[in-house]
């Protein structure tokens, strides 16, 4: 399934032609509109009476906006689609045909099953930014994302390659989110630099199998315009020296992990960027059990005489940590 196939669905469940959007003889302000092109008359000088089967541009939009009307957008959908539908009410020819193409600078396709990003995106010419998280993409087509993009959230899909992502990619993004995904390490070459994204501002990698530090930060230090990256989540995240060699190695970034990096910790960090061999590839867990119930505490039996022919009862427990 593709993104445009899913975007056609979603515009039918918007019902933008359908009462109380569209050119429909309930809409005021298009047969205003169509009476002055006829008549050659200004829509301000005629007297504001309505027939029977009109309405009002406000009475519509209000029918749309209460939350107990039978045409209200149900909870969850976006502010982009309340904007299309109260488009549909004041300037309906704006979203009949292609013509939405050349209005939308948002999309946003959650959760609808989209594996593939075909060249249908390419008629949104004024696209801004594209949301496609809850999918199931695991390769995405850089040269059929429209050129004006400025940010890309691919989270919660299958990517685990971003050798095509990175072919022809949109020259202005500033975001990139790819968290929860499959992406493993080592990456491939310069596909996280700045010859790929020269304004690149926002990185999410976070809760993919990332395990080389090194690398990664040998293609993220081109990237000079770089303020926020998330990590969190990958395996290099449990190295001790993680965040301290990040810090260092990126002295741009304002933003770890959802944390802002200070002046006393750049200087406390200051000089570890030289010393890649304290970056080993271990893992420091520190696991913390607050209580267990339902099993005999071992400390609490009692201490038998010696000599005495009373039988003893050990227990002993294994507890089993998966990664």
């Amino acid at each position: 399934r593709s993104v445009s196939d899913a975007f056609g669905e979603h515009l039918r469940h918007l019902g933008l032609q359908d009462f109380p959007c569209g050119l429909g003889s309930w809409n005021k302000s298009c047969s205003d509109a169509r009476t002055s092109r006829r008549l050659g008359l200004d829509p301000a000088g005629q007297e504001d009476t309505l027939p029977l089967d009109e309405e009002s541009p406000e009475v519509l939009l209000e029918l749309l906006r209460d939350q107990h009307s039978p045409w209200a957008l149900p909870p969850g959908c976006s502010p982009q689609d309340q904007h299309l539908r109260e488009m549909a009410v004041l300037a309906p020819e704006l979203v009949r045909g292609s013509n939405i193409f050349q209005v939308l600078r948002s999309l946003r396709i959650v959760g609808k099953g989209v594996e593939e990003v075909d060249d249908g995106l390419l008629k949104f010419q004024q696209l801004e930014e594209l949301i496609l998280s809850v999918n199931q993409l695991s390769r995405i087509t850089s040269a059929n994302l429209p050129r004006p993009l400025k940010v890309l959230e691919l989270c919660c899909n299958a990517v685990a390659d971003l050798q095509d992502l990175c072919a022809q990619p949109p020259p202005d993004l500033q975001h990139l989110g790819l968290g929860y995904n499959r992406l493993c390490s080592p990456l491939q070459d310069n596909c996280l630099t700045a010859d790929c994204w020269p304004n690149l501002v926002s990185l999410d990698l976070s809760f993919n199998n990332l395990t080389d530090l090194l690398g990664l930060v040998s293609q993220l230090s081109s990237l000079q315009k770089l303020r926020v990256l998330v990590l969190q989540g990958n395996p290099l995240a449990l190295i001790p020296t993680y965040r301290g060699f990040l810090v260092d190695s990126l002295p741009k970034l304002s933003i770890l992990d959802d944390i802002l990096i200070g002046p006393d910790e750049r200087h406390q960090f200051h000089g570890l960027a030289k010393q890649p061999e304290l970056v080993r590839s271990e893992a420091r867990v520190v696991v913390s059990i607050g209580e267990i119930k339902g099993v005999p505490e071992p400390g609490a039996q009692q201490q038998l005489e010696v000599g005495s022919e009373v039988p003893v009862v050990t227990y002993s427990y294994c507890v089993t940590y998966e990664f």
